[in-house]
């Protein structure tokens, strides 16, 4: 079953953005400002439209460095992320059927072996789009997420484990000694990115107090997430103009924590030199546990 979209994807650039290397841009992130009492909001799926916070933001400048300059460099267990060429063979990544089957299959076999995981699970696919109502899925538009965020807790990730592979399975695993690491992998539907574009945080430059824990409220349950403040020591990258055979793997959560990336805080953000009629952000992001038995 395919789901209709406003924009539809056309033919992708091939292989990597061809623009030349930035050295650095200064853009506005949204943050959460830090309070006494745990902040909370209401997820799409909860309110049926946009979610409903309950905190207060603030949007402060920070130099974003261009990623590309650090290509073959960069590690999902130090800065939290890495940027990959990696096309896909599916020509409609609105086609949910072609997405779960096929697409899915691409991601395991990739997340495979950039982890070196004995097992993959894949649990959620998000579109999302800056244009009109945001991008269609089987839950509802989703635009994209501006508030700088990390998808899972020291709490909510191992409950995320219990959730998916069932409290047996979770508690086997943890007794075996597996290691558990949550990958998003996120991909511009259509390419070159012109607005829109995400921001990641170098994890290492990520100071602990800096992410607050949020409470999310679905229909039938309340997760966590961590917001993050703005600190001044944060390193902030980004990959301009992202061509449709670009993949970003960021971590979410790691079950290790033994000083290596556990958490990479990301969010959509407003580009200064964002082209008069720039097509609109299309993407797709799927969010995956990989299972590292010895």
């Amino acid at each position: 079953m395919s789901v209709q979209s406003a924009h539809r994807p056309t033919a992708a650039s091939p292989g990597l953005s061809t623009r030349a290397p930035v050295a650095a841009i200064t853009a506005e992130l949204t943050f959460i400002t830090p309070s006494d009492t745990k902040p909370s909001f209401q997820s799409p799926a909860f309110t049926g439209g946009a979610p409903r916070v309950f905190f207060e933001t603030e949007r402060h400048a920070v130099p974003i460095h261009d990623m590309r300059s650090l290509a073959g460099k960069l590690s999902l267990d130090r800065e939290g992320f890495d940027l990959l060429h990696r096309p896909t063979s599916v020509d409609d990544l609105y086609d949910d059927e072609a997405v779960e089957t096929r697409y899915y299959a691409e991601i395991e076999a990739l997340v495979t072996q950039a982890v070196g995981a004995s097992r993959v699970v894949i649990f959620d696919a998000t579109r999302r789009s800056d244009a009109g109502p945001g991008a269609p899925n089987r839950d509802g538009a989703r635009a994209p997420a501006s508030r700088v965020h990390v998808d899972y807790t020291v709490k909510s990730g191992p409950q995320r484990v219990k959730d998916l592979l069932g409290a047996e399975e979770a508690a086997r695993l943890q007794a075996a000694g597996a290691r558990i690491v949550q990958v998003n992998v996120w991909r511009p539907i259509r390419g070159p990115v012109e607005r829109s574009p995400l921001a990641l945080a170098d994890a290492t430059s990520v100071a602990p107090e800096d992410l607050i824990a949020t409470d999310q409220v679905f229909p039938n349950r309340v997760g966590e997430i961590y917001h993050l403040a703005h600190g001044a020591g944060q390193r902030w990258y980004y990959a301009p103009w992202m061509t449709a055979d670009e993949v970003l793997l960021i971590k979410g959560w790691d079950s290790l924590d033994d000083g290596r990336a556990r958490f990479t805080p990301h969010g959509a953000f407003e580009q200064p030199d964002t082209p008069a009629g720039a097509a609109p952000r299309e993407s797709i992001e799927v969010r995956t546990l990989a299972i590292i038995e010895a």
